[in-house]
């Protein structure tokens, strides 16, 4: 009789202290279908990440998503200090960063690679030159070619352009201090439309899909050149969509999400539908290449 009143009393207390799972969705702060957060991604990608929200937000009417759009090195700054929980940038955090997270944060930060882009090499309307080997952009970018062109970015400093620049094709040699800065990649573009002996350097998803208006309106107002391709001779390349997914266009770079959220909240959902097959569609649609899912492609005749 001991033991049995002892069990009854071992199971009541057990069942007490236990709570239902919705019953602890509920005292979280947020979750994937309802709550707000504060997001930060790399200016380069502002197109494709509006469309991403709003697509969410459209699924999800609960929720909203407060996203700032800022250079690489300000995202990366907001996620080591605590301020936000989910970035986009184009890198992953490096093995430092991640024990920082871990030592002062006592989280461990997840990324993934949701989609690569290209950066895309604009030219005024009127210039004759809209084909570069990588070695005439190089000289560009150091100063000496040929042509007076001086390149312009969307930030001299802490922008993800200017670093895959220097870290991916100056490869240690010195960008030349002629090099001018844009407030944003539109002004970027506003700027080579505007004059003639400029150089610009923006992501594809700025000048890249010609069924989004605003970038029609840019296409209208500059030209995209052409760079060698990667893997034939003598070839040259856009940065097109099959291009960045095969890697024949020169200067391709990955979109990460960096996510440090201990609970399974809104910055978790946001996340996993951006690597998920609407997600996916949606970079697809944006021109950009999908990289959690297959990209078919089929050979075409290209009338320029």
């Amino acid at each position: 009789m001991k033991k049995f009143f002892l069990g009854v009393g071992i199971i009541s207390i057990f069942f007490t202290g236990c709570t239902s799972y919705e019953e602890q969705r509920d005292r979280l702060p947020d979750t994937p279908e309802r709550g707000s957060i504060k997001i930060s991604v790399d200016e380069t990608f502002k197109p494709v990440m509006d469309e991403l929200i709003q697509v969410y937000e459209s699924n999800h009417p609960a929720t909203k998503i407060n996203v700032e759009y800022k250079t690489e090195a300000d995202c990366l700054r907001e996620v080591l200090n605590d301020s936000v929980r989910l970035i986009f940038v184009t890198r992953r955090l490096s093995v430092e960063e991640k024990k920082l997270l871990a030592d002062s944060l006592k989280v461990n930060a997840r990324s993934l690679v949701v989609a690569r882009d290209g950066i895309s090499v604009i030219v005024h309307p009127n210039s004759p030159d809209t084909i570069f080997t990588m070695q005439e952009i190089q000289e560009i970018l150091t100063g000496k070619f040929k042509k007076k062109l001086i390149p312009v970015f969307d930030g001299v400093k802490a922008t993800s352009t200017v670093r895959f620049i220097v870290d991916s094709v100056l490869k240690g040699d010195s960008l030349t201090p002629l090099a001018m800065a844009a407030r944003s990649s539109k002004g970027v573009v506003d700027y080579v439309a505007t004059h003639e002996n400029v150089i610009g350097f923006v992501g594809v998803g700025w000048v890249g899909n010609p069924e989004d208006s605003m970038q029609l309106s840019f296409l209208k107002k500059i030209k995209v050149a052409h760079l060698e391709s990667t893997d034939k001779k003598e070839a040259y390349v856009k940065a097109y969509q099959a291009n960045i997914y095969a890697k024949r266009y020169p200067m391709v770079r990955d979109l990460v999400y960096i996510l440090k959220e201990r609970h399974r909240g809104l910055a978790t959902g946001f996340a996993h539908f951006v690597s998920g097959e609407i997600g996916q569609l949606i970079f697809r649609r944006a021109y950009l290449a999908p990289a959690q899912k297959r990209l078919g492609i089929r050979p075409v005749r290209l009338n320029e």
